[in-house]
């Protein structure tokens, strides 16, 4: 399995956010994780990408334990393993489209302005490399902010509720460019969504209480 998570249990003080959560997610499979307000969707999602921490069970990406890793380390998996897209896009103002999706490649070292153009192509975006992004819409940044996750093919894509600032037609076509490369890549896809209708769109939907999970 691609991620693993076993028996997770993750505190605030006294207060359980979810417990005993135990899931796995294989190489090109699209899971969704549906569940309350509140209940610690977002938050598990961080504990898969070990960006928070958590009180008891396990993460492994790629047989992986992060438990093992420091922070560096960790830091170092994420950028070469993980592709993460979140609601709030978070693309770089100063950098063009095609900067801000080749900055993964630029960490790693591994420029490769064709593979950015390619994906840029692939997300709808060809020929707007060179535009800056508040000269987009919404949909389009979503698409940078997908392009940019998946441009260095990481094992793992994990996205937070990328479509809940959308309108539901560009909602539908940028979970479909996200899932498709995914696919196309053989990457594990987590989604966190309150979206019916995204959710839909996966293999397997997972749901998500204080007291675990159905359908991990």
């Amino acid at each position: 399995m691609t991620v693993r998570v076993r028996q997770l249990a993750k505190r605030y003080g006294e207060a359980n956010v979810f417990r005993d959560v135990t899931l796995d997610v294989a190489a090109g499979e699209f899971v969704a994780i549906v569940g309350e307000s509140g209940v610690g969707k977002s938050t598990l999602l961080n504990c898969m990408a070990g960006l928070d921490t958590w009180d008891a069970g396990a993460v492994e990406i790629d047989g992986i334990d992060l438990d093992s890793l420091d922070d560096e380390r960790r830091a170092l998996l994420r950028r070469e393993r993980i592709g993460f897209v979140f609601q709030a896009f978070h693309v770089l103002p100063h950098l063009d489209v095609a900067q801000n999706v080749g900055l993964p490649l630029l960490l790693l070292k591994q420029p490769d302005a064709r593979r950015v153009d390619a994906m840029l192509d692939a997300v709808g975006l060809g020929g707007l490399g060179a535009r800056l992004p508040q000269s987009l819409s919404g949909g389009q940044l979503q698409r940078v902010a997908i392009a940019r996750a998946l441009v260095h093919r990481p094992r793992v894509v994990l996205a937070d509720e990328p479509t809940g600032n959308l309108d539901p037609g560009t909602a539908a076509r940028v979970l479909g460019v996200l899932a498709a490369q995914a696919r196309e890549h053989a990457s594990a896809l987590v989604l966190v969504t309150h979206s019916e209708a995204a959710a839909a769109q996966a293999d397997r939907i997972v749901h998500l209480t204080s007291e675990g999970v159905r359908g991990g």
